[in-house]
């Protein structure tokens, strides 16, 4: 059954306490100190983290805030923009897989190759016969990186349009914001509704082997504590230990 992205709710639980969940994301970041250590020790496993969202989603805030955690000669963050005109020489993973994570780090993509189906298909640069092999190039890609030893774990930060325009506003006439605006955001959110159906169906077709997680992003607290549980979670299932050098 195919998703429908305005049918998922981009917030919390009414009932869940906003405080004790700050309290437990402040725990789970401690959680997450320690499993790097062991994690870069280890040397065994990469761990790539893909990061998506509309503008204003807050990818940015995960970056910080979740994954500033961690000791930074373990972890690298790489933000993909409009493609340069060597990378546009190449065949659109070429860049992507340059920057996959060695075994032992971690690597956050702050969006990713995805944008090469959602962007690009939302402003018909490729026709559709190229999204479908690109969809199907991508599963292949991912696959091949699990199968040599990097985990893929995909975000999708779910923010309501009206709680993004409320952001991109706020960029506008809050000074400290002010570096964050960019004109063209706003252009881009008139297309809201093909970016929804794009992204509905990136998420479809591209999750049979590495799902995507769906992250209600319209409370900060409420997205950072879900993300982080979850890094947590598989770091933990690795059931990892300091080598000792008396064995």
């Amino acid at each position: 059954m195919p998703i429908k992205l305005s049918k998922i709710s981009t917030r919390a639980p009414k009932k869940l306490d906003k405080e004790k969940t700050k309290a437990q994301t402040q725990k789970l970041l401690i959680d997450l100190d320690e499993l790097q250590n062991l994690f870069f020790a280890s040397q065994k496993k990469a761990l790539l983290i893909v990061v998506q969202g509309m503008d204003a989603s807050g990818k940015d805030g995960v970056v910080a805030n979740v994954f500033g955690a961690f000791n930074p000669m373990g972890i690298r963050v790489v933000s993909f923009k409009k493609p340069t005109e060597e990378e546009m020489a190449h065949d659109f993973l070429w860049r992507i897989h340059a920057n996959a994570p060695r075994k032992g780090m971690i690597q956050v993509f702050n969006r990713s190759h995805y944008e090469d189906i959602l962007i690009q298909r939302v402003h018909q640069w490729i026709d559709e016969n190229t999204v479908k092999q690109r969809m199907q190039q991508i599963n292949h890609f991912e696959e091949m990186l699990e199968q040599n030893g990097t985990k893929v774990m995909k975000f999708y930060l779910h923010i309501s349009h009206e709680e993004q325009l409320e952001r991109l506003t706020e960029r506008m006439n809050t000074p400290e914001k002010n570096w964050k605006y960019n004109a063209q955001d706003l252009e881009e959110s008139k297309l809201w509704d093909a970016y929804m159906k794009a992204y509905e169906e990136a998420i479809d077709k591209c999750s049979a082997k590495i799902p995507w997680q769906i992250i209600p992003a319209d409370q900060n607290w409420y997205k950072e504590f879900l993300i982080a549980s979850e890094v947590v979670k598989y770091l933990k299932s690795l059931k990892m230990s300091y080598t000792s050098l008396n064995k």
